[in-house]
């Protein structure tokens, strides 16, 4: 090794132990078709024009959201990493404006099952996320699946996605108190914060955050946070059908400057996260904590 290939990577070496570990955030609702995706993929594109790294892990087995807002087609998924021997830079895919994601694919429904080797061969390969990335979204299943828990214990954020419909209203709270009953949970680790998407304005959204809040507070004695409001906006539909996120198609869009906000809201909150839960090592470690590792 000559001097100018050993002080590049004594260089490396610097830089990965002085890199801040990643920050985890999951996404999740207490039913489908309220906007998860969409949300979690203009979150993603904000954060990014904010000169952070993301990377979106889609976990919401058997929809592959996000793949088609990106409007691509991965060539490999979490499947191919954990048995078919593909490693995690494979495995990722480009999406627009430097934004990358992961596939979940089958592999998602088969973490619950993994043995022990399995487990500390799959946090090895996904810390190597580690460097990559300074923001990891998880676009989570919707509903109370027990792999749906897992993801949400084992996040220091989790952003829920909430609209007026009643059924939104009522299957978010169900979410909440199947999370509050779900052995290892444990609130002051795990802060949920909620966004009204699809209402009226700004004051709809914080009336539609009380009602929850309320009723949360009242009968699971949890507390959630005031995220923002995305507004209903035919600008998000039409991106979805040309298959964009409406922040890279219109991003001058009322619903994309509310992402902005709400994406500048999360970057100047101070996030207390013990550090045994921080960054993505942290992250899944807490997830398979129940395999005895």
């Amino acid at each position: 090794m000559d001097q100018a290939e050993n002080l590049r990577k004594i260089m490396q070496q610097q830089k990965e132990v002085s890199k801040e570990p990643a920050r985890v955030i999951a996404v999740t609702s207490g039913k489908g078709g309220v906007g998860k995706s969409s949300v979690s993929v203009n979150l993603a594109i904000q954060f990014k024009r904010l000169g952070k790294n993301v990377i979106i892990l889609d976990a919401d087995f058997g929809l592959a959201n996000v793949e088609v807002m990106f409007g691509v087609i991965p060539r490999y998924n979490l499947s191919d990493l954990l048995y078919n021997g593909k490693e995690l830079k494979e495995i990722i895919c480009d999406g627009p404006e430097g934004i990358k994601f992961i596939s979940g694919g089958s592999g998602i429904a088969n973490l619950a099952n993994f043995d022990k080797e399995q487990v500390k061969r799959l946090i090895a390969k996904l810390s190597e996320l580690e460097q990559m990335a300074d923001v990891v979204i998880i676009d989570t299943g919707a509903g109370i699946n027990p792999s749906v828990m897992e993801f949400l214990i084992s996040s220091p954020e989790t952003i829920l996605v909430t609209t007026p419909e009643p059924t939104s209203v009522t299957d978010s709270y169900a979410l909440l108190k199947a999370l509050s009953m779900t052995e290892g949970f444990d609130e002051k680790s795990t802060k949920i914060k909620m966004i009204a998407n699809r209402v009226l304005d700004e004051k709809d959204g914080k009336a539609l955050y009380e009602k929850l809040s309320m009723v949360v507070m009242k009968f699971l004695n949890m507390n959630i946070e005031f995220l923002g409001t995305v507004p209903q906006d035919n600008y998000i539909t039409k991106a979805i059908m040309k298959q964009k996120p409406v922040s890279i198609m219109y991003p001058n869009a009322v619903s994309s400057k509310h992402f902005e906000t709400i994406v500048q809201k999360l970057e100047g909150s101070a996030q207390n996260v013990p550090e045994q839960r921080k960054g993505i090592k942290g992250y899944f470690k807490n997830f398979f904590a129940r395999k005895n590792m």
